[in-house]
């Protein structure tokens, strides 16, 4: 099987069995996504679903969050990883929409990684989720999902991942690619123990091929590359269809929850 068509069967089997997928971060404004976003790195979509409901009734837009203090926001996140950070970052993000950006959400990833807290990896979720836009978020699902197929070859950094997938990925379907990819991470593919006997794409992926020896894909195996992402939209100190949120499928929540 060629790359090509290796691309090509995967996202063809997801056309067809997930046409509708989307962000699992529930959300009913620009703002609010930017917020979960924020909050999501390295933490699971479960728990920041939890904490955001008493955030956006305490602060329901962002003049409201661009006025709150350090005192009173903290409590309120301190279940999410990286409390300290991501509550300077929430606040900083606020003010500097409200003195910038009119309280709007920008929506080019040139601007969006202006905002305290948000590197590209946000900005590319943001832009495509809220806009549609073809940008491509990679995080630790997306890259190790994409190396394991052999969607990606030897793409050592999120960056790499991302030209690659933009390469092989039409256009109009890198916005719901990136949801396929990161979907299937959480429930199937996962870190350990990959689920590769109930796996659908068993026919295109590299890494079955490797561990279970299909010979019609082993042919072209590659070394994996082993990804260490540091939480860098938590740690960065610098200054829609709204509401896509949508559940699990009720098959999947009992799957093994994964940070992203």
């Amino acid at each position: 099987m060629t790359r090509r068509e290796r691309y090509q069967f995967v996202l063809d089997y997801f056309s067809t069995h997930n046409p509708d997928a989307e962000t699992e971060l529930f959300y009913d404004s620009p703002y609010q996504l930017l917020v979960a976003v924020i909050l999501s790195a390295q933490c699971t979509d479960k728990r920041v679903n939890m904490t955001t409901p008493a955030i956006f009734a305490r602060y329901p837009d962002v003049y409201a969050l661009a006025k709150a203090s350090f005192d009173d926001l903290f409590p309120l996140i301190k279940s999410i990883s990286y409390p300290n950070n991501k509550t300077k970052h929430l606040i900083g993000m606020a003010r500097m929409l409200v003195e910038k950006f009119d309280g709007q959400v920008p929506l080019t990833v040139d601007e969006l990684v202006q905002l305290p807290g948000v590197g590209r990896k946000t900005a590319n979720v943001i832009t495509s989720v809220v806009d549609n836009q073809p940008n491509m978020a990679v995080d630790t699902h997306v890259f190790r999902v994409s190396a394991r197929i052999g969607l990606t070859v030897n793409a050592r950094t999120p960056l790499a991942a991302e030209k690659q997938l933009l390469e092989f990925i039409p256009t109009g379907q890198v916005h719901i690619a990136h949801h396929w990819l990161i979907l299937h991470g959480r429930y199937t593919c996962v870190a350990r123990s990959p689920k590769c006997p109930e796996c659908p794409l068993q026919q295109a992926c590299k890494y079955f091929a490797k561990h279970y020896g299909n010979p019609a894909t082993a042919s072209d195996d590659h070394a994996l590359p082993v990804l260490k992402l540091a939480p860098a939209d938590a740690r960065k100190p610098r200054a829609s269809k709204v509401r896509a949120a949508t559940k699990p499928p009720a098959a999947k929540k009992s799957a093994a929850k994964k940070k992203r």
